[in-house]
């Protein structure tokens, strides 16, 4: 942590290496004119910091993650800081059906595919764009999947923009558009540390959700949606995140903890609607999110096993950074009830992800 001269407003590029394929990485940095910096670079879309002042004045950077791309292409499965697809989190047996064909996909989590399969959009260079408009500026990052990319059906192109705003605001744009009729499914997997350190127990966690979507011993969601009321995943009020997390309850001893999807409230008008606040008391960080997405993972770091060396060399420690994963439901192309992710040619899902931050006295 330290006090960093606040830089002019603005954005930047510089190269960052090479992907494994010899395809030239970059890495973008966004200044806004309260000093906050983001840096996002095109492999994967990883959000590789997001350096935001505590109470005190102090520079912190509040999100896991390495120094070096070659450290992100080594360690891929805590998916750091990358955009996720074509489908976040989990599709039972790696198989659904469209149209009456199934269609199989790579089982890479146990029985489950997860992730967007072997090579998915967080191991792929996108393309990206700088902008600048009024207080906001950012990149636009694409990527063109083909048809039959990692078995999926349909030529896929996804569009994410980072925008930062002057209120301390991390706006994260989806856009995706198909030629055939396919499922997709994106979010960003940045795990958060407010304190800058050590294990996120003591974050005090709010989440505006009376449901959850309970799961079965393979992490797929089964029997729809459970109340959160009575149970350990009632977040509701502010609690430490730490107070419950090991209760004898069968959902947190199936995940290790909290690896869940929460209902969120409907939106109106496409206006993102309050899902989750954070409060670290150490710092006095705070971090809101805003979403139009029906669901959102709160995921806590559990398979993190403390033998990990982050930026700096620093071991991180197991349940070391929090993710609150917006999206849509774990498995909706096979449960009907849920919304769906079907993705129509002809037409353009989008979706926004508003992540400000800010401290308390």
């Amino acid at each position: 942590m330290n006090v960093r001269e606040i830089a002019a407003p603005g954005v930047s590029r510089e190269p960052f290496g090479a992907a494994p394929d010899g395809t030239a990485v970059e890495l973008y940095t966004i200044v806004n004119a309260m000093g906050m910096r983001v840096r996002a670079m095109t492999y994967g879309g990883i959000i590789v910091s997001v350096e935001t002042r505590d109470r005190d004045g102090r520079t912190g950077d509040v999100v896991l993650g390495f120094d070096t791309l070659d450290e992100y292409v080594a360690h891929p499965n805590p998916y750091f800081g990358a955009i996720i697809g074509r489908y976040a989190n989990r599709i039972a047996g790696g198989r659904f059906m469209l149209k009456g064909v199934v269609h199989q996909l790579a089982t890479n989590n146990g029985p489950n595919h997860l992730h967007g399969g072997v090579r998915g959009f967080d191991k792929v260079v996108w393309t990206g764009e700088l902008f600048e408009r009024g207080s906001e500026r950012g990149v636009v990052l694409t990527h063109v999947s083909p048809d039959g990319d990692e078995d999926y059906p349909g030529t896929l192109t996804a569009r994410v923009t980072y925008a930062l705003t002057d209120a301390n605001e991390l706006v994260v744009d989806y856009e995706m558009a198909t030629d055939k009729l396919t499922v997709a499914n994106l979010t960003n997997h940045s795990y958060f540390n407010l304190k800058g350190g050590g294990d996120v127990l003591d974050h005090e966690l709010t989440i505006h959700a009376d449901y959850y979507t309970p799961v079965d011993t393979t992490l797929i969601p089964r029997g729809g949606v459970a109340p959160v009321q009575d149970t350990p995943f009632d977040f509701r009020a502010p609690t430490r995140i730490g107070a419950r997390i090991d209760a004898p309850h069968d959902q947190l001893k199936r995940a290790g903890g909290y690896d869940h999807n929460y209902v969120l409230h409907s939106h109106v008008d496409g206006e993102p609607v309050l899902a989750a606040f954070v409060h670290e008391p150490t710092s006095g960080r705070t971090l809101e999110v805003r979403t139009t997405e029906p669901g959102m993972q709160l995921y806590t770091g559990n398979f993190l096993d403390g033998t990990l060396r982050g930026k700096g060399g620093r071991l991180i420690p197991h349940r070391g950074g929090l993710c609150l994963e917006t999206q849509h439901f774990p498995n909706s192309p096979n449960e009907l009830r849920f919304p769906t992710t079907t993705v129509k040619p002809g037409e353009v899902r989008r979706s926004r992800t508003i992540f400000t931050f800010g401290h308390r006295a």
